[in-house]
């Protein structure tokens, strides 16, 4: 019996299969410092603690996408070493603060398969479940993921796609214990915009943009102890018809958020994903610009929350919000498409 692990080929999954992910991964503020440095997020209430205390928490908790990031690259060895790609996200909420100290586990159920039509890959659907110290779920998330079958002749007995909630309810969202933002200071957070400043339908430039180069790529992949093939493979990926290494996900989805800072900069604390798409592959060398659009809102008693759909471009400035079309087809440089709840204060 070999003593190495080639990862799950589509063919080696099964409905209702559980996987326990190896290595769990204590949080420091290393990680919080090195996520700075790769993404540059200035959202007050992850980077001061006495403003995270002002806002009745008992210190700054990490980016909900740092635990997100984790959860996810526990789960890689198991679900998408052998992936194609990743092609979306569903269902995700964020039901406890994850603070530096903490320790994050995953476990994730597989809830569908559908095998493609070539017969060389298939999509594999998942819930993952991370978990702290303590055994209280942190987070949980659907995704979907395409992967590549050992043998094109294996035969997929049983399949189904599963059905998805378009997003997740307002009477859903888990904002932290303790939060209150009665005294937020304005100032100190950069911007005066409170949940009443936000209308359904409203949209929003972000204006900057940053580039991300193979070496930063290649940094925040292997922080998450991320080892799918696509990410680091140079000799692998020779064979694609790009030649070049694909760009995780999550680094287009983080720097996103982090642009999103200049227009949306008292949103930063996610609190749930709604629906999520690599909508294009991303390479290094290009520039990420975006732009959000509010889609829906809730008052949740102590917060408000805003339901934002964050669109991210390659190389092209978003003055414009490009979209998809009137037949539905995306803008080219589109490359996110990135549906979510944040906490907002309310002027009260």
């Amino acid at each position: 019996m070999s003593k190495t692990d080639p990862g799950h080929f589509f063919e080696d999954f099964r409905l209702s299969q559980r996987l326990v992910h190896a290595t769990p991964r204590t949080v420091t503020t290393g990680d919080v410092a090195l996520y700075t440095a790769l993404y540059g997020p200035r959202f007050s209430l992850f980077s001061s603690d006495e403003f995270a205390k002002s806002c009745g928490l008992s210190a700054a908790p990490v980016d909900p996408l740092i635990a997100f990031h984790v959860v996810f690259g526990k789960t890689v060895p198991d679900i998408s070493l052998n992936a194609v790609a990743n092609l979306g996200y569903a269902e995700g909420r964020f039901l406890a603060p994850v603070f530096p100290g903490d320790t994050l586990s995953a476990v994730s159920d597989v809830i569908g398969l559908k095998e493609n039509s070539n017969g060389k890959t298939g999509v594999v659907y998942v819930r993952t479940t991370g978990t702290n110290q303590r055994g209280e779920a942190v987070l949980s998330y659907v995704r979907w993921v395409m992967v590549r079958k050992r043998d094109p002749a294996a035969q997929i007995v049983e399949q189904a796609v599963p059905t998805l909630s378009a997003a997740v309810a307002p009477a859903d969202l888990t904002a932290p214990e303790g939060l209150d933002f009665s005294s937020y200071d304005w100032a100190l957070a950069g911007a005066p915009h409170a949940f009443e400043d936000y209308a359904v339908g409203e949209k929003i430039d972000h204006i900057d943009g940053m580039a991300v180069e193979e070496a930063e790529h290649q940094m925040a992949t292997r922080l998450w102890q991320n080892t799918a093939k696509v990410h680091f493979n140079a000799f692998e990926r020779s064979k694609d018809p790009s030649g070049k290494r694909l760009i995780y996900g999550g680094v287009v989805i983080s720097t996103a958020k982090a642009l999103s800072f200049n227009g949306l900069q008292n949103a930063g604390l996610i609190l749930a994903i709604n629906d999520g798409r690599h909508v294009a592959p991303f390479f290094a060398g290009g520039t990420v610009f975006a732009w959000s659009e509010v889609l829906d809102k809730a008052d949740l008693g102590e917060v408000g929350a805003l339901r934002l759909r964050l669109v991210a471009t390659k190389d092209r400035p978003c003055a414009d919000f490009p979209d998809k079309d009137g037949e539905g087809v995306y803008d080219p440089a589109v490359i996110l498409d990135f549906d979510y709840w944040a906490a907002v204060p309310k002027r009260g």
